[in-house]
């Protein structure tokens, strides 16, 4: 049965990697839907600065909302059906918003457009929540040895689509007019859409269990040859709340809500901050802001290896300081080559933050990876919701100074959560009677408690 069974495993981790990593792409990039259009959008829908902050954030929305559902479906499925649902989502609502540019734009979409523009953005944002059920899905790939590296690579690359989106788009707006522009992305998101379909393969664990019924002892023995090392309970709602039980789950929610949130924010916001305070053009407010988004996505791969080698931990001392630094440049910077100083300083923090957190993950909540990812991603990711308009009404209060005085708010944040990273590594010790809790917890009501092999967080060594 073993032997026969484990030929029946398809696919392989790397080639999952790949296309997730594509899929991410793409899904995130409607965080760029209207931060690098703004200004083709506010003089005909007479829109204020606080209403494009409303504007650019509503992608964003969407993420902090479903985000922990899917994440914790990833845990009950394996994460390819959740994942093309998001990508199906979102293609649906660009369809939408295609017809509507190429028939009202820009003569006739007026202030009347602005609740619909936000709704679709809201939807068109359900492509960002694939990162929530990508991380589960390839952190079930691979061994926790490899979980720095590997989920580093598949959000690295993927974060930089928004980046890259944010550049390429006002291109493409200059080429193709703004509808042909929407046209065009909605063509390349489809492509991701078929490569995930035909290329992704969940874990082998859910493909001998859930698939072919191999009873779920059997399963994980096969599985654990391929390299799996975690394993889920087996249903969408204990590890939603297991890992909301689990009091380092939330403050790795307030700190990915600075780093990640951050990043999604200040990606939708820089082209208005590059545009309207320095006076840039277009095409070159959405170059400045894409380097940014570029920046903080690759740097985020070797973030996810640095923090396999320092660990979690002390790798976000790091982050968090650069984006602290960096924060406070954008304050007192006198003009746009320091100011773009202190937005990179911001991007590498961030970028090396994010990855650096989702190292923790499998190493505080080895039992519920998706659950904790949809927390964490989803109510983290509300960052990019909510600072936006908050760096909008600083503008609204106090004119253009306020356009540099806002970026206060991520110096501020950046210190908090140093502060937290002190407490979870002070208390590093306590993860092994947490999980062993969890089990216990499990054990009572009848619920079977995975095995996780080396990954067990209580036979982790002290580097994550």
């Amino acid at each position: 049965m073993s032997e026969s069974a484990a030929v029946n495993v398809k696919g392989s981790r790397i080639r999952t990697l790949i296309v997730t990593a594509f899929g991410f792409f793409m899904g995130i990039s409607g965080i760029a839907l209207f931060g690098p259009t703004a200004a083709h959008l506010r003089e005909p829908m007479e829109l204020t600065a606080t209403q494009v902050g409303w504007l650019v954030a509503m992608p964003a929305l969407s993420g902090a909302l479903i985000r922990v559902i899917f994440g914790a479906w990833a845990d009950a499925t394996g994460g390819k059906i959740p994942f093309l649902s998001l990508l199906g989502i979102m293609l649906g609502a660009m369809a939408i918003l295609v017809f509507i540019l190429f028939a009202y734009y820009p003569d006739d979409l007026g202030p009347q457009f602005y609740p619909l523009l936000l709704l679709l953005g809201a939807v068109i944002g359900f492509g960002v929540d694939t990162f929530s059920v990508g991380i589960p899905m390839n952190a079930y790939w691979n061994p926790m040895r490899k979980q720095g590296t590997a989920l580093g690579v598949f959000a690295g690359f993927g974060n930089a689509g928004a980046g890259a989106f944010t550049l390429f788009v006002p291109f493409l707006v200059a080429a193709l007019t703004l509808p042909g522009a929407y046209l065009f992305w909605i063509i390349l998101v489809g492509i991701a859409f078929v490569l995930v379909a035909v290329f992704a393969q969940n874990a082998p664990y859910f493909q001998l269990h859930q698939r072919d019924g191999v009873p779920r002892a059997e399963a994980e023995a096969i599985a654990k040859k391929f390299g799996q090392e975690a394993f889920p309970r087996e249903s969408l709602w204990p590890a939603l709340f297991e890992a909301a039980r689990a009091w380092r789950n939330w403050a790795l929610v307030l700190t990915y809500f600075v780093s990640f949130g951050g990043f999604l924010a200040l990606t939708a916001w820089l082209p208005t901050y590059w545009y309207s305070y320095h006076g840039m053009t277009a095409t070159m407010a959405g170059s400045l802001a894409a380097a940014f988004g570029i920046w903080t996505g690759l740097i985020r791969v070797p973030g996810g290896a640095l923090a396999d080698l320092l660990g979690g931990e002390p790798t976000n001392f790091l982050a968090f300081g650069l984006a602290f630094i960096g924060s406070i440049t954008l304050v007192f910077a006198d003009g746009a080559g320091p100011a773009f100083l202190g937005s990179m300083l911001i991007a590498t923090g961030f970028g090396i933050s994010n990855a650096a957190q989702f190292s923790l993950v499998p190493i505080y909540l080895p039992r519920a990876i998706g659950g904790a990812a949809g927390w964490i991603g989803g109510l983290g990711g509300f960052g990019g919701t909510a600072f936006p308009p908050i760096m909008g009404m600083f503008v609204d209060w106090q004119g253009e100074q306020g356009y540099a005085n806002g970026f206060m708010v991520f110096a501020l944040l950046s210190l908090m959560s140093i502060g937290i990273m002190i407490l979870l590594r002070a208390t590093r010790g306590g993860v092994a009677a947490s999980v062993a809790a969890a089990d216990e917890r499990a054990a009572k009501k009848g619920a079977t408690v995975p095995d996780t092999g080396p990954g067990d967080a209580a036979a982790q060594p002290d580097k994550t």
